[in-house]
């Protein structure tokens, strides 16, 4: 190479200056508390799974600008060199975090060895996010058997990303000529990938559009279309103090938006399928602009040493927490009587886990030369280290060797599934019988006469119903005439079955994974076009929480004709029972016409009446809450 070929290189290198922005971490940190507290306790912040917008918008700014640097510095791309370092960034932990959880399920929880070889190998291989889309259950089911590796779909995500990313790049700078233009391709690319999700979004299976590639890879557009118009070394430090203020006061806005959504926005809601999390990542993308412009102050305001601390380790916080939580939540069974206590207890572990990985896997193997594997093993940190590994990975391989039980998930499913078309089936009956039941329940009420000719031609399979649950004659009766409409998730799903053998007019409305702002929508719509009788049934609470305006909105709707009953939450490993107990208590003694059916007292007493999961009931537990609903119901009309 000529000398001046070389100083001008190395001019160029000192021209682009690579310039660290701590606020960055403390975005960073912004995103994984989202995260960490919406899997804690989705009600306390239901917009929280947005934090993983953030990341991606940061990874698409970032890895763009580091490369269109490098192209600057040197006109060409080393796509060898970045994989090399992408892969070395993400590998260790990630292996880490997948021989460890499946050594502790190899142990302790053999039922999610269920699909463990093709979860191994499509996390490797970065295609995870497609695999759960055909196998995976719904990012927002929290009482279906979650598994300890959903939330590594967006690894996938960004792995895609990183293998094809230098290529893009070195395609736009070929075909544009304005680093603007390359910029808009990419913005475009981003609508279209939102539009997509619009399109293709489904209510009754969401997997798709938020786990696709597709479908989310708009985050990641928006972040690396900014890094094209906005590269750090660019910005410049000279900016009056009017300019200063307008950059704090839109970061300020951007700020707002952005905790509006975490606060408001659920993603069971259409919205956040139909423009919201493009909007969330679009306000991310441009605040990460405002942090990183020397002019404004929101760098140095999100910067401090808990915030590095966090940010710095918030990708071995990321991937920890999910394992952490379920395996926590399936051992410590009272989790609901103690919520916060609980959450600390698992952020502690959380953070501990994350600080080992942090200083023995993630960091020493960053930039770690394997040629020196055997001379770096008489350190004994690094032995014991090892070892820890070499036994996890054994387990690993058990696991895989292992023929698994049937997940809980999957077996939770099968059941679920099979009750819901039986239970799809008799509606339709239902629904014609309720206008019959309406007009008989006026004509039984109060005349013993009627009700005692009732009883004694009671048909044997009405006798048959009434041994195996327990129900007296005159309640039999009294609930042959009492049309009933009920609204739940998968719980409610579960005793449909004993709903529709005891009350035969009884129309049952449950699906997987339902959260209360969807159940509310449903009841409104139902309510509007007459659909509810003047009996409703709810079974609501054991996804999320229930809030006390949620409530004065179905009542509103219903209206003070309609008896509502309630029944009490019974989720012992989750944060929200308490919590959405008190509140339809709370909202029963302002409504006379709300009554609860407390099947909490009742279940904890019997914790042999449940699946392995502690929160669906077994056959025998089907039968008691279907009893108790039922019992309940039929002592308020006699």
């Amino acid at each position: 190479m000529k000398r001046a070929e070389w100083r001008n290189q190395q001019m160029a290198k000192k021209t682009h200056k690579r310039r660290y922005i701590s606020g960055i971490d403390g975005l960073r940190t912004l995103a994984v508390i989202g995260v960490i507290v919406f899997h804690l306790a989705p009600s306390a912040l239901q917009g929280g799974f947005l934090g993983v917008p953030i990341f991606l918008v940061l990874a698409g700014y970032l890895v763009t600008y580091f490369m269109l640097l490098d192209w600057d510095n040197e006109r060409s791309l080393h796509i060898w060199a970045f994989l090399k370092r992408r892969i070395s960034r993400l590998y260790p932990t990630l292996v880490t975090v997948l021989v460890a959880t499946t050594a502790y399920i190899t142990l302790f929880n053999r039922s999610l060895l269920t699909n463990i070889k093709a979860t191994l190998a499509t996390n490797l291989t970065f295609v995870y996010n497609w695999f759960e889309i055909g196998h995976g259950q719904s990012y927002f089911d929290r009482a279906m058997g979650e598994s300890p590796f959903t939330h590594l779909w967006t690894l996938s995500l960004e792995g895609q990303f990183y293998l094809i990313w230098p290529f893009v790049i070195i395609l736009l700078l070929t075909i544009t000529k304005k680093r603007w233009q390359s910029a808009l391709i990419l913005f475009v690319g981003a609508i279209a990938s939102a539009v997509e999700m619009a399109i293709l979004y489904d209510p009754n299976n969401i997997n798709r559009v938020y786990y696709g590639t597709d479908t989310r890879f708009f985050a990641l557009l928006l972040g690396a279309s900014l890094a094209f118009i906005w590269p750090i070394h660019k910005l410049s430090e000279n900016a009056s103090k009017g300019s200063r203020l307008t950059f704090d006061g839109v970061g300020l806005l951007l700020m707002l938006g952005m905790i509006y959504y975490y606060i408001t926005m659920s993603g069971s809601d259409a919205w956040a399928y139909h423009g919201g999390m493009f909007i969330f990542s679009l306000l991310a993308t441009l605040f990460v602009a405002i942090i990183v412009h020397p002019a404004s102050h929101w760098n140095q305001w999100l910067t401090n040493p808990v915030f590095t601390y966090i940010g710095k380790r918030s990708y071995g916080i990321y991937v920890y927490q999910f394992p952490v939580m379920i395996f926590y939540e399936n051992s410590v069974k009272s989790i609901g009587n103690h919520p916060v206590i609980n959450a600390l207890i698992q952020v502690a572990i959380i953070l501990l886990i994350s600080e080992l990985s942090y200083r023995y896997i993630e960091t020493p193997l960053k930039h770690f030369d394997w040629h020196q594997l055997g001379a770096s093993l008489k350190n004994p940190t690094r032995a014991v280290t090892a070892a820890i590994m070499a036994v996890m990975v054994v387990l690993t391989f058990v696991g895989m060797a292992t023929k698994p039980e049937q997940s809980t998930a999957d077996s939770l499913k099968k059941t679920i599934t099979a009750r819901q078309a039986a239970a799809d089936k008799k509606n339709q009956k239902a629904e014609l019988l309720q206008k019959k039941q309406a007009a008989q329940a006026k004509k039984f009420a109060h005349n013993r006469k009627l009700e005692k000719q009732a009883i004694k031609h009671l048909s044997a399979k009405k006798r048959k119903v009434m041994k195996e649950y327990g129900i007296t004659a005159q309640e039999m009766v009294t609930l042959q005439h009492t049309p009933l409409t009920s609204v739940g998730d998968s719980v409610m799903i579960d005793i449909s079955g004993g709903l529709q053998q005891l009350f035969p007019g009884a129309v049952v409305d449950g699906q997987v994974g339902r959260q209360m702002d969807a159940a509310q929508s449903i009841v409104q719509q139902m309510a509007s076009s007459g659909k509810i009788s003047n009996n409703l049934l709810l079974n609501l609470g054991t996804n999320g929480t229930v809030t006390s305006d949620q409530v004065e909105a179905v009542m509103d709707a219903v209206g003070k004709k309609c008896d509502v009953y309630w029944t009490t939450a019974y989720v012992p490993n989750r944060s929200w029972q308490n919590e959405v107990n008190s509140t339809i208590i709370a909202a029963s003694k302002k409504h006379k016409n709300l009554h609860i059916i407390d099947w909490y007292s009742l279940a904890k007493k019997h914790p042999g009446w449940f699946t392995s999961d502690g929160i669906h009931p077994n056959n025998t537990g089907v039968r008691y809450f279907a009893r108790l609903v039922a019992k309940s119901i039929a002592k308020d009309k006699q």
